[in-house]
């Protein structure tokens, strides 16, 4: 199934019908965006500051063993 347009007397789109599955991904990705700009201007933590707070978890609590 394709997306639909419900349209008025004047042949103007007013309405879509969308399948469901088309309609899961734009929802997913309209909160990907939504996240995305929550998190604009906030300051981010280095990948290495990251990793030595991992490593320092893994001897303390054995996550992440090799």
């Amino acid at each position: 199934m394709s997306t639909q347009f419900i349209t008025d007397e004047k042949g103007k789109k007013v309405a879509a019908v969308v399948p469901i599955e088309e309609y899961a991904e734009l929802m997913e990705d309209l909160e990907d965006s939504a996240a995305i700009a929550r998190m604009r201007g906030k300051k981010g933590i280095p990948l290495d500051e990251v990793m030595k707070k991992l490593k320092e978890r893994e001897k303390t609590d054995g996550i992440l063993q090799h």
